[in-house]
C-alpha cells in the first residue's frame, strides 16, 4: 500500500504550471516532528504536486505560511545529470484540505499606515 498523510505549512505560494491539457501544481510543505524532552526538533520539507481542478484551486487559494492536510502517494524519480544520478522523493496530492482561514486583507489606509510606520 502506498498511502501518506500529512499536515503541514506552505513553504511558498504553489507554483503553477501548464503542459498541453494537463495542469499542475507544485508546492513545498513544512511538517513539524515531534518534539523530544520539550526540545522543538526542527521539520521535514516535502515536495507536493497535485493536477487538474484541485491544482487550480490550489495556486488560486493558497499562499505561504497557510497549514493544509495533504493525502496521498508517494513517487520516486530518478534520472542523469552532469552531477551524476539524481533522485526526487514527492507525494502526489489526491486530495488537499485548507486547514485556515486566508488571511483577511487590510483596508488600503491601514496598509499604508503599516508601511510608513
Amino acid at each position: 500500500m502506498n498511502s501518506v498523510n500529512l499536515i503541514g505549512r506552505l513553504t511558498a505560494n504553489p507554483e503553477l504550471h501548464s503542459y498541453g491539457d494537463t495542469t499542475v501544481a507544485r508546492m513545498r510543505l513544512a511538517v513539524q516532528r515531534p518534539p523530544k524532552d520539550g526540545e522543538d526538533r526542527g521539520a521535514d520539507f516535502i515536495d507536493v504536486t497535485t493536477f487538474g481542478r484541485q491544482a487550480s484551486v490550489c495556486e488560486q487559494y493558497l499562499a505561504k505560511g497557510r497549514r493544509v492536510a495533504v493525502q496521498g502517494r508517494l513517487r520516486h524519480s530518478e534520472w542523469q545529470s552532469e552531477d551524476g544520478t539524481r533522485q526526487r522523493l514527492e507525494v502526489v496530492a489526491d486530495r488537499v484540505e485548507f486547514l485556515d482561514s486566508k488571511p483577511a486583507e487590510q483596508p488600503a489606509e491601514e496598509a499604508a499606515a503599516a508601511a510608513v510606520a
